[in-house]
């Protein structure tokens, strides 16, 4: 749908006669000629059908409708210069950007580390939002998605950020005296599931050459975040992987139960539509990922 918006250049003639209240002063200082002036002005006055200035021996003056849109007109068109001067100063780079999260790797990973990106990039706001499944980015805001699992959406391009290994951990209430146990002695405490993934622990049993009878048993959570809960509180074993949960495995509220790590079928990318691969600001971001996951790349 065409807009109801007057050409630029009778914007700005308007504006300049409008505050000098003069045609010449305002021809002067767009340097453009008088008569260039009055023909901007008389086309705005047949676009609005509204007089906006009273034509008099002594000059121009601006009629009651004229003075108030000068008002409006001289706001906005400052907004524009700012606009425009801000971008020409950034290169292109600054604005925001809407990136879609899986809720737990935005919780626990990225936004420890984001205080760098906006010290190094402060022109650039990201705003997140929790998404945990595929969507058609022509149905949404977003300018990118942080996701887990499969990169080949439709029309988008992916940047590899990390592998995903799950290492089955625990409160050290578990252990008790013992450094590790037995992945046999794993296979008898509860499992806390993810209701999303129903067989990832059978999955790390059969990386282990093992058979468990009642791999799928054992209370089901939506997140990861949920199942560090759980483990943190003594609930049973939990796969979850060691970026995650760096805090708690720092702090000892989480221990490895066994030193063996699953590299399950999900990786970790950045998935951005192919039409936004020169957004300035999504390229300064997509880069600043790429180098905070480089040292994750096979933990």
């Amino acid at each position: 749908m065409r807009r109801k918006i007057p050409s630029t250049a009778a914007l700005a003639a308007f504006e300049s006669a409008a505050r000098h209240q003069s045609f010449t002063q305002a021809a002067e200082e767009l340097a453009v000629t008088q008569s260039a002036v009055c023909r901007q002005i008389a086309g705005l006055e047949d676009f609005l059908r509204v007089k906006l200035f009273r034509r008099t021996r002594r000059g121009v003056l601006l009629t009651e409708a004229g003075a108030s849109y000068s008002r409006s007109v001289r706001a906005r068109l400052d907004e524009v210069e700012r606009d425009t001067l801000e971008l020409m100063a950034k290169g292109g780079i600054g604005g925001s950007i809407e990136i879609a999260v899986v809720p737990t790797f935005a919780t626990k990973w990225l936004l420890p580390r984001l205080p760098s990106f906006v010290q190094a990039h402060p022109g650039i706001t990201v705003h997140m939002t929790p998404r945990t499944r595929p969507f058609l980015f022509d149905e949404t805001v977003f300018d990118a998605a942080l996701f887990a699992g499969d990169a080949g959406w439709p029309g988008t391009a992916a940047t590899f950020l990390m592998h995903e290994n799950l290492v089955a951990v625990g409160s050290p209430v578990l252990l008790g005296s013992r450094r590790r146990l037995k992945p046999a002695e794993i296979a008898r405490l509860p499992l806390l599931q993810q209701g999303t993934r129903p067989y990832v622990w059978r999955q790390w049993f059969d990386s282990l050459g093992l058979a468990v009878e009642n791999d799928l048993a054992g209370p089901r959570l939506e997140l990861f975040s949920m199942l560090t809960e759980a483990a943190v509180h003594g609930m049973g074993a939990a796969l979850i992987p060691p970026f995650l949960i760096e805090d708690e495995l720092r702090s000892g509220r989480l221990v490895p139960l066994l030193e063996h790590a699953y590299r399950s079928d999900r990786s970790y990318y950045l998935i951005y539509p192919q039409a936004k691969s020169d957004n300035p600001a999504l390229a300064v971001w997509r880069g600043w990922l790429e180098e905070q996951a480089v040292a994750y790349r096979e933990a």
